[in-house]
């Protein structure tokens, strides 16, 4: 795979640190979680989901012989300013404020 090539691929796995991505020649790559997003990406499950056809760039080969893989790099301006945005709806900001509200409670009865 030659790199700066762009190609479509699959997620095959999601990690804390990325996602392996599946490409069609049957290799696979890492997607580091630096390179799923221009925004601060706490949790790449956010971004990506498993099975979800995604266009990657090739970085090239890693020290291991393994490819780096770049979702950001492989999209337009327009697509990158749009991804950016996370998707998050209503429900899933009231579930994390309450998540975050509920923590600080208990952190405030132990002290």
């Amino acid at each position: 795979m030659e790199t700066g090539a762009i190609v479509e691929g699959t997620v095959v796995k999601i990690t804390p640190y990325g996602a392996f991505v599946e490409l069609p020649d049957g290799r696979s790559g890492l997607v580091h979680i630096r390179e799923i997003a221009d925004v601060y990406v706490k949790d790449v499950r956010d971004y990506l989901k498993e099975q979800e056809k995604v266009k990657v760039k090739v970085l090239g080969l890693n020290e291991r012989g393994k490819l780096d893989l770049s979702v950001k790099q492989a999209l337009t301006p327009e697509e990158r300013a749009a991804r950016g945005r996370a998707k998050t709806s209503f429900e899933d900001k009231l579930k994390a404020f309450m998540k975050e509200s509920e923590e600080r409670l208990l952190d405030l009865k132990r002290n």
